[in-house]
């Protein structure tokens, strides 16, 4: 599956979703993620409401990390079935994090 992480220097999550001028896109085999690409996403700076044009870039992950998201773009996400996750933090940090909740939760009890 493919995550997206909204990061203005591709060392660090770091961007509002709506807001995000840059995606790094990793592969995730469900043990590890291997970085895949650069996006990048044509964003006004004095524009509000730009989420979709960060859908637009993302449309073929199944997981999207960012700081956060707003309102427009929580539900354009759910929409198209990509899973939301806030974090910040370096991409390092915050794919570790999700690996690591994702194999808990695939976890029997």
């Amino acid at each position: 599956m493919k995550i997206a992480v909204a990061s203005s220097d591709g060392i660090n999550a770091d961007l509002h979703f709506g807001k995000a001028s840059h995606f790094s896109i990793y592969e995730f085999d469900e043990e590890k993620a291997t970085f895949i690409e650069k996006r990048s996403v044509s964003i006004d700076e004095g524009q509000k409401h730009q989420w979709k044009k960060s859908l637009d870039v993302v449309e073929d992950c199944e997981i999207v990390i960012c700081v956060q998201a707003g309102m427009n773009g929580k539900f354009g996400l759910e929409q198209k079935g990509i899973k939301l996750v806030e974090d910040e933090g370096t991409i390092e940090e915050v794919l570790d994090r999700y690996i690591k909740h994702y194999n808990f939760m695939k976890t029997p009890i």
